[in-house]
């Protein structure tokens, strides 16, 4: 295929080449892999300026998706992409081959510094969804810090660059420039631009935003980083939202009020943390979509109110693929279970075969974890619907997982499906992802909101 980059993508092309740190903070479906690709040829085939390219990037798109991206157009058909995955035999393998750019999953990312140490060779590497090294005190941060000096030229890319608030920003700035814009730290960059928020006699909980922050931090940072959103660019059909109402039964409601009654009664509201708020919101949305893990990590089936709600919604598609995006292990095998009764063909994503059997027309229902597959992947060809059976807190997930089928090439309207227990803790995870607001303070907020009208109302 033929690329004839639109003016966006030159623009962004001349800015990684021309500038030894970018952030490319460009919406889903812009075309982040075909830019940095089309860069990164440039500058190590024709301007000799690099010779050891290396891209870091999460576990599914490290292992398809920039080998077929290269591929796919006519003048990166002489690119050797060599992915480094598997064992440590293979991966080493992988590293002595000659190649114009190497991919790695992020999870290596500190054996490969402590692997190389002070032998490091990668002079560009390229951070492909880098709001994954967000958080400062992670492995993967401290290690790539550690040989940042040694970098010459760094490349960020992801749509969703402070999907959890501004804090998310200051890490992956400060592998881009060192701490130049943002400060040196954390700490400076939060006296800065923050004021502390819900906090104990000793512990910060979190941090909010100065008035005026937000436009402070843009203007810091434009010089490094490019900001694009898919509707300015391109004219993508609409993605509409379908919220589906599942009532539970009799039964079904006395279980899921019990077992709500028994954990948060137990909570004080005014001392929750996100690790227990974690634990209980878990438990809930388990069995708002039916089954719960015992003590012993069986799962317990106690209804089928969303199964049946679901099968119905299949139905009603009358054959039209559906990607269906589940959240826990047991949510998968029960919808595999009902969806034996029918002809169609199903299949579970695990590879990279299973993106092109869909594109191709060759799969009827897609299930996936918004975890595997939420990031790199064109499944737009395939389809034109998705059906959320069980929630996520993580907004990051939720709009990289719509992606998949919302992005330039999709000929169709998009139909984003939930279902939604009434009454339930789905309820509140739907309201905070349309919010767009901080979902760990959401997630917090919804608990304690619960508590304490179960209290109220056990008094």
């Amino acid at each position: 295929m033929k690329f004839e980059p639109y003016p966006y993508q030159q623009y962004c092309i001349e800015k990684i080449i021309h500038n030894p740190a970018v952030g490319l903070l460009l919406d889903m479906g812009l075309g982040k892999t075909v830019i940095t690709l089309t860069a990164l040829r440039e500058l190590r085939r024709n301007r000799w300026e690099v010779a050891r390219p290396l891209i870091i990037a999460p576990k599914k798109v490290a292992e398809a998706t920039w080998t077929t991206e290269a591929k796919k157009w006519e003048h990166l058909q002489d690119m050797r992409i060599v992915p480094v995955l598997g064992t440590l035999q293979q991966r080493l393998r992988a590293l002595a081959t000659p190649a114009d750019a190497y991919v790695i999953n992020r999870e290596n990312v500190q054996w490969l510094v402590e692997y190389f140490k002070n032998s490091w060779n990668f002079d560009m590497v390229v951070l492909d969804e880098s709001s994954s090294f967000k958080n400062s005190r992670s492995k993967r941060f401290k290690a790539l810090k550690l040989v940042r000096s040694r970098i010459n030229r760094i490349v960020e890319l992801t749509g969703t660059p402070a999907s959890n608030g501004l804090e998310d920003l200051w890490a992956q700035i400060y592998l881009l420039d060192g701490g130049e814009r943002l400060g040196r730290t954390l700490g400076s960059y939060r006296d800065i631009y923050f004021i502390p928020g819900k906090r104990n006699q000793n512990t910060i909980f979190d941090y909010k935003p100065k008035d005026g922050s937000f436009e402070l931090i843009k203007q810091a940072i434009s010089d490094i980083c490019v900001s694009m959103k898919a509707e300015d660019y391109l004219t993508l059909p609409d993605m509409i939202q379908d919220d589906i109402p599942v009532m539970l039964s009799g039964a079904a409601r006395k279980a899921y009020n019990q077992l709500e009654n028994e954990l948060l009664l137990q909570v004080d509201a005014e001392t929750i943390t996100a690790g227990s708020a974690g634990v209980l919101t878990g438990k809930l949305l388990q069995l708002c979509n039916g089954a719960i893990y015992s003590e012993e990590k069986n799962a317990v089936t106690i209804h089928d109110c969303k199964i049946d709600a679901f099968m119905e919604l299949i139905e009603q598609l009358n054959g039209q693929h559906a990607l269906v995006f589940y959240n826990f292990k047991h949510d998968c095998a029960r919808l595999l279970k009902a969806l034996e009764k029918t002809n169609l063909r199903i299949r579970v994503y695990s590879k990279p075969q299973d993106e092109i059997d869909w594109n191709n027309g060759e799969i009827d229902v897609l299930l996936a974890h918004p975890a595997s597959c939420g990031y790199g992947l064109n499944l737009q060809q395939g389809g034109h619907h998705a059906i959320w059976f069980g929630l996520t807190w993580s907004l990051e997930q939720y709009e990289q997982a719509n992606k998949r089928l919302h992005r330039q090439g999709q000929e169709y309207p998009v139909v984003i499906h939930h279902l939604i227990v009434q009454d339930g803790m789905d309820e509140s995870v739907i309201d905070a992802l349309k919010s767009k607001g901080n979902m760990q303070n959401a997630l917090m907020d919804a608990l304690k909101a619960r508590i304490k009208a179960l209290n109220k109302k056990n008094r």
